[in-house]
Formats: structure tokens, sequence, C-alpha cells
């Protein structure tokens, strides 16, 4: 369990269950955004639907498509051979 001081929760303007919410979210965004889960492990642990989960990253701003350079030039590759 995360502890934060109730100040934290009234300058957010959220109720403990708000917070708890957020805070979880945001994790699970972040991990999505390194790369550690994908959208459907995401979607899960939120209890969301996958178009909710893509909607969530796009509230924070966060790219739908986690790939490199390389990973996307080696999958074009393969679709052309």
């Amino acid at each position: 369990m995360l502890d934060f001081d109730p100040g934290a929760l009234s300058a957010l303007r959220q109720r403990p269950d708000e917070f708890a919410r957020e805070v979880k979210s945001a994790a699970v965004v972040q991990w999505y955004a390194e790369g550690r889960i994908s959208q459907s492990k995401a979607s899960e642990i939120l209890g969301l639907s996958r178009s909710a989960f893509l909607n969530e990253l796009y509230r924070r701003r966060v790219p739908a498509v986690q790939t490199d350079m390389a990973a996307l030039c080696k999958e074009l590759a393969c679709l052309t051979s």
C-alpha cells in the first residue's frame, strides 16, 4: 500500500479512491510507454477495454504505437519478402 500525506490528496482535489485509481493508471501507462507490458496486459490490469486504454493513452499524450525504427524496418521487410 502506498502512503501519501493527506495534504497531497486535498491539493489534487481527489478522494482517496480517485487518487488510487489515478496512481495505478499512471503506473500502468508508464510501463506500457517503457515497453514493459503490452496494450492487452495494460488493459487487463486496469480493467478497461482495449479502446478505453487507447483513450487513456491519448488523454496522457502517450503514443499508442511503441516501436523503434529498426523494428519497424524489420517488420516491413518481412511484409515485402
